[in-house]
């Protein structure tokens, strides 16, 4: 459903318009010709620059139920759990240090003893 007032413009307009402005046409005259905003052409390069190909095509259907803020609540446990797991491999680390010094020092020993 449209929003009252909003025109819509076909991909084949947008990319033209964007090619145009990339050949050096001037974009206050452009923008005049399409009765859009400069504001708006820019965003429109800069969707195509960014996306290329894919700028402008729609993705029809219905949007995906998760919002952005499960989403995000995924990513901060997945964050946690990575977290948690760095936390108990350095420690296991740590240990295994503790241990070789202590055979080290065993072996310095057993090594002094000898002579």
């Amino acid at each position: 459903m449209a929003r009252k007032g909003v025109r819509v413009f076909r991909r084949a307009t947008k990319v033209s318009a964007v090619e145009r402005i990339g050949a050096g046409e001037n974009v206050s005259a452009l923008a005049h010709e399409l009765k859009v905003s400069r504001t708006i052409l820019y965003r429109w390069r800069h969707e195509y620059e960014t996306k290329g190909e894919a700028a402008f095509r729609r993705n029809p259907g219905r949007p995906p139920k998760h919002s952005p803020a499960v989403k995000r609540a995924e990513e901060t446990s997945e964050l946690a759990a990575a977290k948690q797991r760095i936390a108990d491999l350095e420690r296991k680390v740590g240990q295994q240090q503790v241990d070789l010094d202590f055979f080290r020092q065993a072996l310095r020993q057993v090594g002094a003893a000898r002579r």
